[in-house]
């Protein structure tokens, strides 16, 4: 009954607009490893472990960031699609 009076395209769909707050969080995050890797950084006096050690707990932060945020860009092309798929049925 009250279907019959909406049109398909009558509802707004938000576009893209604006920026990738997520992403741009990301990027900062990123970049704080590396300042924080910095101040970390073992002095010559320290034991010989903690370099490589530092260095791969920076890289699998930055890993898992980039891991996070592709997460992120695929769910949002699936709501896309979904999104594309309700206005053409």
């Amino acid at each position: 009954m009250f279907l019959i009076s909406m049109k398909p395209d009558s509802l707004p769909i938000p576009t893209d607009q604006g920026p990738n707050w997520k992403g741009i969080g990301y990027l900062v995050s990123i970049v704080s490893v590396f300042f924080l890797g910095a101040i970390a950084w073992p002095k010559p006096e320290d034991p010989e472990w903690h370099l490589p050690v530092l260095i791969a707990g920076m890289a699998a932060s930055i890993l898992g960031m980039g891991f996070r945020y592709l997460a992120h860009r695929k769910q949002q092309a699936e709501i896309k699609k979904t999104k594309a798929e309700a206005r053409s049925s």
